[in-house]
């Protein structure tokens, strides 16, 4: 199945948020929004499931399989989050109900978008502790979002997106909040979940050093446009926008150096 973007603009009362903005997630592809904070990559995403903000208004064309999402009504697109596509958002600790069992939570994603039982439900939320290395999974559902460390409660977020296997995934940001460490461990978790699974991803980072271990495809963005779109391996070695440049040097004073230097 693949994304289409064409033309995407978001208003947000009289200012234009996102501008004219297209691009392609072929099936099985792994594309990276990247940009700067309030660059419009988040909200591009967002469009994509209509979970826009009060007052954003979208137009322009998108498209899942051939399936036009702007205008579908909100019911429609319903059985399309979690099921067709998943999203991973920044922050967990938002994400996830306080008040529930991660297990509980789990198992509410499954049983909203397929017919098993609670009991079913309960055991493939288990199951999906596990496949996202969560430690003693059978213990770990019985707790709160609260009880677990910032990259266990991620790591609940992503069983919950991808437990009902989606065809695309988006992820927003997922490791900006985590340590350098357990930021590592989380790309190569979604890396592996993704490719195991076959899905498409959509990872949206302000990181081009992050991008670069988890998308093979760049769509650069500032103030609401398209400013480079190319793959990730040009993004690196060949920019051509100064917002790319930009990037460029403030991943290499971080995380990532030119052929792999320390």
């Amino acid at each position: 199945m693949t994304l289409e973007v064409r033309g995407l603009t978001i208003d947000i009362g009289d200012r234009r948020v996102v501008d004219g903005v297209s691009f392609d997630v072929p099936d099985g592809a792994r594309v990276g929004l990247i940009g700067e904070s309030g660059s419009g990559k988040s909200l591009t995403a967002l469009a994509v499931l209509g979970l826009l903000p009060d007052g954003a208004l979208a137009s322009g064309s998108i498209r899942w399989d051939g399936r036009e999402l702007i205008g579908l009504p909100d019911r429609e697109l319903a059985r399309l989050r979690g099921d067709d596509i998943g999203i991973v958002f920044q922050e967990p600790r938002t994400a996830l109900n306080p008040i529930r069992t991660v297990g509980r939570q789990i198992s509410e994603s499954i049983r909203i978008h397929q017919d098993v039982s609670k009991r079913d439900a309960a055991a493939r939320a288990v199951a999906e502790a596990a496949r996202v290395a969560l430690p003693d999974p059978e213990r770990i559902v019985s707790r709160y979002p609260h009880q677990l460390s910032g990259g266990q409660r991620q790591r609940v977020a992503i069983a919950m997106a991808l437990a009902c296997r989606p065809k695309l995934l988006i992820a927003d940001e997922p490791t900006t909040a985590l340590d350098v460490t357990i930021q590592s461990e989380i790309l190569d978790l979604l890396l592996s979940l993704v490719e195991d699974d076959g899905m498409s991803l959509v990872f949206i980072t302000h990181d081009l050093a992050v991008l670069s271990q988890i998308a093979t495809h760049g769509i650069v963005l500032e103030d609401g446009r398209v400013v480079e779109d190319a793959p990730v391996s040009q993004l690196l070695t060949k920019p051509r926008s100064p917002v790319t440049q930009g990037l460029l040097r403030d991943a290499t004073a971080t995380l990532w150096r030119p052929g792999g230097q320390p």
